[in-house]
């Protein structure tokens, strides 16, 4: 039996899979700013994520620890294009649940990291 993939990885991958073409939208002359620091913490998370996956003890919680700075970018550089009105606010409010929910994933992931124990299947 194949071993089914942890959440929190198809949750991030619907992140990017929505993210990479919302950010089509932005203004051209903020692609090499502000856009590309967003894309880059979203693509920072994901391989974090990915890396503790691959992991254990010590590795695993530093890699999860980073995950975790990666996600509080990504909510600030989502809260900046929400204000600058990159975003309507229908958008950023998805985008927030998506994000909010990687957050409860990964702060439970890292709950039972640090107890020693496996990756959370839920």
């Amino acid at each position: 039996m194949p071993k089914q993939e942890m959440p929190i990885f198809t949750h991030m991958f619907d992140l990017l899979a929505w993210l990479l073409p919302a950010t089509n939208h932005f203004p051209r002359a903020h692609r090499h700013t502000l856009t590309q620091r967003l894309l880059a913490a979203a693509f920072d998370l994901s391989e974090l994520l990915q890396e503790a996956n691959l992991r254990h003890g010590a590795a695993r919680q530093e890699r999860l620890e980073r995950a975790d700075e990666a996600l509080d970018k990504l909510r600030h550089y989502l809260r900046l294009a929400a204000r600058l009105n990159w975003l309507s606010p229908g958008q950023y409010q998805h985008v927030a649940q998506m994000v909010s929910e990687i957050g409860r994933l990964l702060g439970g992931w890292r709950k039972v990291s640090r107890a020693g124990g496996r990756s959370p299947d839920a």
